[in-house]
Protein backbone atom coordinates (compact mmCIF):
# COMPACT_ATOMS: atom_id res chain seq x y z
CA UNK A 1 0.00 0.00 0.00
CA UNK A 2 1.39 3.18 -1.21
CA UNK A 3 0.56 6.08 1.92
CA UNK A 4 1.66 9.36 0.63
CA UNK A 5 0.77 10.84 -2.66
CA UNK A 6 1.83 14.33 -4.79
CA UNK A 7 -1.45 15.91 -6.47
CA UNK A 8 -1.22 18.70 -9.03
CA UNK A 9 -3.67 20.31 -11.13
CA UNK A 10 -2.54 22.79 -13.97
CA UNK A 11 -4.06 24.25 -17.20
CA UNK A 12 -2.51 24.42 -20.21
CA UNK A 13 -2.90 26.87 -22.99
CA UNK A 14 -1.54 28.13 -26.73
CA UNK A 15 0.30 31.17 -25.50
CA UNK A 16 2.31 33.20 -28.51
CA UNK A 17 2.38 29.40 -30.24
CA UNK A 18 3.61 27.93 -27.04
CA UNK A 19 2.03 24.98 -24.90
CA UNK A 20 2.10 26.96 -21.59
CA UNK A 21 1.05 24.96 -17.93
CA UNK A 22 -0.04 27.43 -15.28
CA UNK A 23 -0.01 25.41 -11.86
CA UNK A 24 -3.22 25.90 -10.26
CA UNK A 25 -2.40 23.30 -7.09
CA UNK A 26 -0.27 21.22 -5.45
CA UNK A 27 -0.97 18.92 -2.27
CA UNK A 28 1.01 16.52 -0.97
CA UNK A 29 -1.74 14.09 0.38
CA UNK A 30 -1.09 11.97 3.77
CA UNK A 31 -3.22 9.53 2.88
CA UNK A 32 -5.14 7.63 -0.31
CA UNK A 33 -8.58 9.05 1.00
CA UNK A 34 -7.33 12.83 1.23
CA UNK A 35 -5.32 12.56 -2.30
CA UNK A 36 -9.05 11.77 -3.56
CA UNK A 37 -10.63 14.58 -1.83
CA UNK A 38 -8.11 17.03 -2.84
CA UNK A 39 -8.71 15.87 -6.49
CA UNK A 40 -12.40 16.32 -5.91
CA UNK A 41 -12.26 19.50 -4.05
CA UNK A 42 -10.13 21.40 -7.22
CA UNK A 43 -12.26 19.48 -9.87
CA UNK A 44 -15.76 21.32 -8.14
CA UNK A 45 -13.58 24.51 -7.48
CA UNK A 46 -12.45 24.47 -11.40
CA UNK A 47 -16.73 23.49 -12.28
CA UNK A 48 -17.73 26.30 -10.43
CA UNK A 49 -15.69 28.95 -11.89
CA UNK A 50 -15.98 27.81 -15.13
CA UNK A 51 -19.99 27.75 -14.36
CA UNK A 52 -21.01 29.22 -11.44
CA UNK A 53 -24.71 29.74 -10.35
CA UNK A 54 -26.08 32.77 -12.39
CA UNK A 55 -27.94 33.69 -9.71
CA UNK A 56 -25.63 34.60 -7.28
CA UNK A 57 -25.55 37.52 -5.22
CA UNK A 58 -22.24 38.61 -6.24
CA UNK A 59 -22.92 38.92 -10.47
CA UNK A 60 -24.97 41.74 -11.36
CA UNK A 61 -28.05 41.26 -13.00
CA UNK A 62 -27.55 40.03 -16.77
CA UNK A 63 -23.71 39.84 -16.82
CA UNK A 64 -23.62 36.32 -17.51
CA UNK A 65 -25.02 34.59 -20.68
CA UNK A 66 -25.27 30.93 -21.53
CA UNK A 67 -22.61 29.36 -24.43
CA UNK A 68 -23.41 28.03 -27.46
CA UNK A 69 -24.72 24.30 -27.49
CA UNK A 70 -21.55 23.15 -28.94
CA UNK A 71 -18.99 24.01 -26.66
CA UNK A 72 -16.93 21.41 -24.75
CA UNK A 73 -19.07 21.00 -21.27
CA UNK A 74 -15.80 21.00 -19.06
CA UNK A 75 -17.41 22.03 -15.76
CA UNK A 76 -19.95 18.80 -16.62
CA UNK A 77 -17.12 16.30 -17.19
CA UNK A 78 -15.36 17.39 -13.93
CA UNK A 79 -18.49 17.60 -11.86
CA UNK A 80 -19.48 14.02 -13.42
CA UNK A 81 -16.17 12.54 -12.82
CA UNK A 82 -16.36 13.73 -8.98
CA UNK A 83 -20.18 12.20 -8.89
CA UNK A 84 -18.97 9.12 -10.19
CA UNK A 85 -18.47 6.47 -7.30
CA UNK A 86 -17.15 3.96 -9.87
CA UNK A 87 -14.27 6.59 -11.18
CA UNK A 88 -13.37 7.29 -7.66
CA UNK A 89 -12.52 3.59 -6.60
CA UNK A 90 -10.60 3.37 -10.26
CA UNK A 91 -8.70 6.18 -9.31
CA UNK A 92 -8.15 5.01 -5.59
CA UNK A 93 -7.39 1.24 -6.94
CA UNK A 94 -4.58 2.92 -9.41
CA UNK A 95 -3.39 5.11 -6.70
CA UNK A 96 -3.01 2.01 -4.28
CA UNK A 97 -1.11 0.23 -6.85
CA UNK A 98 1.23 2.78 -7.77
CA UNK A 99 0.08 3.93 -10.59
CA UNK A 100 0.00 7.52 -12.45
CA UNK A 101 -4.15 8.68 -12.03
CA UNK A 102 -4.62 11.71 -14.98
CA UNK A 103 -8.11 13.72 -15.32
CA UNK A 104 -8.15 15.31 -18.16
CA UNK A 105 -10.74 17.70 -19.66
CA UNK A 106 -10.69 20.28 -22.53
CA UNK A 107 -11.87 23.45 -23.92
CA UNK A 108 -11.30 25.46 -27.47
CA UNK A 109 -8.44 27.35 -25.00
CA UNK A 110 -7.72 25.52 -22.28
CA UNK A 111 -6.78 21.81 -21.27
CA UNK A 112 -7.62 21.35 -17.46
CA UNK A 113 -5.35 17.91 -15.77
CA UNK A 114 -5.54 17.02 -12.32
CA UNK A 115 -2.95 14.24 -11.65
CA UNK A 116 -2.18 12.39 -8.69
CA UNK A 117 1.07 9.82 -7.95
CA UNK A 118 1.99 7.65 -4.99
CA UNK A 119 5.52 9.44 -3.71
CA UNK A 120 6.59 5.50 -3.08
CA UNK A 121 6.44 5.06 -6.38
CA UNK A 122 8.06 8.16 -7.51
CA UNK A 123 10.91 7.08 -5.12
CA UNK A 124 11.09 3.42 -6.34
CA UNK A 125 11.70 4.37 -9.92
CA UNK A 126 14.36 6.54 -8.89
CA UNK A 127 16.00 3.93 -7.53
CA UNK A 128 15.79 1.21 -10.59
CA UNK A 129 19.56 0.68 -11.37
CA UNK A 130 20.40 2.60 -14.88
CA UNK A 131 21.70 0.10 -17.54
CA UNK A 132 24.87 1.41 -19.66
CA UNK A 133 25.59 -0.14 -22.87
CA UNK A 134 29.32 -0.83 -22.98
CA UNK A 135 31.15 1.51 -25.58
CA UNK A 136 32.04 -0.63 -29.02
Amino acid sequence: MHDEFLCHVTAYGVCGGLRIGVPLGTYRAPTLALALWWLRDRASWIAERLDPNPDAPYFPPNSMAPVAATTPDVPGVLRAWCGDIDEQELAADALAAGQLVRIATKDETTEYELLAESVDALRMQRTIPFLSVPAA
